[in-house]
């Protein structure tokens, strides 16, 4: 079907409202536009190029791990946490009591993802792993008991006090099922040819419309554009996350999914979410290229440690996943006394490695702020 002539659903009549009746969308798409040709041949070019970067970068894992840890602050932030990613690199008993409950969000976020990563290892994406990893998103935290893990069996809502002035309802929860499962339908269907970016573009746009739980569906929609990409083998880690950038153009983000469903106008969503991957993706080719210069400079300095390198190297390699420590915090991982770890930080401090951030005589935290400063780099749409 030509995205002319497509008809994202219709509104039909609640009791003292109206709700929206998605379309299904397993079938093939077609379009006549030439510039979603050339976003969709820029933004396959930009991914080629971020994963390639993924094959090249020493213990790409380690590095992934912060990229994770970034997008679930990213994402939990446009929901309305308060936290910044200095904060959630911490621990819990580290942070101010005020941020713990938007702290414990963000971790939830993180262990989703890494839940998700390790399903898709045997199981493809799927309405039972959507729901296993909403059920992490939404344990003991703000939403825990708005059924986390199962789709709702309720009607929702978003903006305004009440059905009644809300700015957008989504279908009548008993048409919930039929509309997941066509979903799943479209995510796995090879008979129909479409290219998995704008594939994911739509798939996207139907999730977000559906909103299948009552809560967390904005933060589930963006974490399956990456388990999509990584299962389709499009990147070999999980190195693309949207969330900075939807973050940062929000009310385009709500403009275009709304003027879908009022104007059956795909081809606009389909343009912005291509701009999205072709900028991202050129911000992580550009993140990585920073950490590689970071890792050489630090090995570098890593040999005028002399004969205490082997443990210099081991806390470097620490603080590439933990980069805000207290000295407990290397005793146990680097296998070393406390009073080792006392004079190790203490020269990473003389060498403007760490930077001691509280200005505490006890419980100092350490900084390695110029790792930091790569993941807090982030640039307006273009």
């Amino acid at each position: 079907m030509n995205i002319k002539n497509y008809i994202a659903g219709e509104y039909e009549a609640g009791y003292e409202y109206k709700y929206f009746s998605p379309t299904f969308i397993n079938k093939t798409f077609t379009w006549d536009d030439p510039q979603i040709n050339t976003l969709l041949e820029d933004a396959t070019r930009a991914l080629g190029e971020l994963n390639a970067f993924t094959m090249i970068v020493p213990n790409i894992d380690i590095f992934i791990q912060m990229h994770i840890t970034k997008e679930a602050n990213t994402s939990s932030k446009i929901e309305g946490t308060k936290t910044e990613i200095d904060d959630v690199i911490v621990s819990k008993d580290q942070i101010n009591p005020e941020k713990r409950d938007d702290w414990q969000e963000v971790r939830n976020y993180i262990d989703a993802m890494n839940k998700a990563l390790e399903e898709l290892e045997h199981i493809p994406i799927s309405n039972r792993l959507i729901r296993q990893i909403h059920g992490i998103l939404l344990n003991s935290v703000r939403g825990a008991y708005k059924q986390p893990g199962e789709f709702r069996v309720s009607q929702n809502w978003i903006g305004g006090a009440t059905l009644a002035t809300a700015n957008f309802v989504p279908p009548h929860h008993k048409l919930v099922p039929d509309l997941m499962s066509d979903l799943e339908k479209f995510i796995h269907n090879d008979e129909i040819f479409v290219p998995h970016l704008i594939k994911c573009a739509i798939a996207h746009y139907q999730f977000e419309t559906i909103h299948p739980f009552l809560d967390g569906n904005g933060r589930i929609g963006r974490l399956l554009i990456t388990l999509y990409l990584v299962s389709n083998k499009l990147l070999n880690k999980p190195a693309l996350y949207l969330s900075d950038f939807i973050e940062r153009n929000k009310g385009l983000y709500y403009e275009l999914l709304t003027t879908v469903r009022t104007q059956n106008n795909l081809g606009s969503w389909i343009k912005f979410f291509l701009t999205a991957v072709i900028e991202t993706a050129k911000n992580g080719v550009l993140t990585f290229q920073n950490i590689l210069n970071l890792k050489h400079d630090m090995d570098l300095i890593i040999v005028e440690f002399g004969k205490k390198s082997k443990n210099a190297k081991k806390l470097i390699d620490f603080l590439y996943q933990k980069p805000i420590i207290a000295i407990t915090d290397i005793v146990e991982p680097l296998n070393i006394s406390k009073q080792t770890a006392y004079q190790l930080i203490k020269e990473f401090v003389n060498k403007n490695i760490l930077i001691e951030v509280t200005g505490f005589q006890r419980n100092k935290l350490f900084s390695f702020q110029r790792y930091l400063a790569i993941y807090n780099q982030s640039k307006s749409i273009s």
